[in-house]
């Protein structure tokens, strides 16, 4: 554990535009169905709902995917698509720099109505994503740095990065996600 420091430290906040990612996941059935799959299985396995900022009727535990192994086709599918989206919107090929990217947290969250989730973000991920499984019409959307509005749709996706501001606000009908944080790693260049 690092020593702690007593410094001054100044806060300067920088307006940034940090970009949001969406895509329709529909015709991943396999990766959808699993994991449809796992949030029962875990409401049953692990029933009490994981204290956080998430205050809906169920939250699984972070380490949901350790738990459950249904949701592993799901994390393997948002970190191809996490790959992606540094590729061909962050200018950054990861497996050219040999950077990979790992699901660390993983849990599955169901919302009732006026269940919500207060402001908060998931740094130091680099990426979080929102897998909507359930939306049921008038939903609440997710709210990005209090400004920009996202409403789910079943079997969406919604990937942006940790650092960024975001929360639900009380909602009027279910809605049933899995979300994830994504990290970097460094990869050992393969001999040859």
């Amino acid at each position: 554990m690092s020593p702690r420091i007593s410094l001054n430290i100044k806060k300067i906040d920088i307006p940034l535009i940090l970009p949001i990612f969406c895509c329709d996941l529909s015709s991943h059935v396999q990766e959808i169905s699993a994991a449809r799959e796992a949030v029962d299985e875990l409401r049953i396995s692990h029933p009490d709902p994981m204290a956080s900022n998430v205050q809906a009727t169920y939250s699984s535990p972070y380490k949901s995917h350790l738990l459950n192994n249904k949701l592993t086709p799901l994390t393997q599918l948002l970190e191809k698509v996490a790959h992606q989206v540094s590729r061909e919107h962050l200018t950054c090929d990861l497996e050219k720099i040999n950077v990979g990217l790992f699901t660390a947290d993983c849990w599955c969250s169901v919302y009732e109505k006026a269940d919500q989730t207060v402001p908060h973000n998931h740094f130091p991920a680099d990426f979080s994503a929102v897998v909507y499984l359930e939306a049921e019409p008038n939903c609440a959307p997710i709210i990005f740095a209090n400004s920009i509005m996202v409403q789910p749709v079943k079997n969406s996706l919604v990937l942006f990065p940790g650092i960024l501001n975001h929360h639900v606000p009380p909602t009027n009908s279910r809605r049933v996600i899995v979300a994830t944080n994504i990290f970097k790693y460094p990869m050992v260049p393969a001999k040859g």
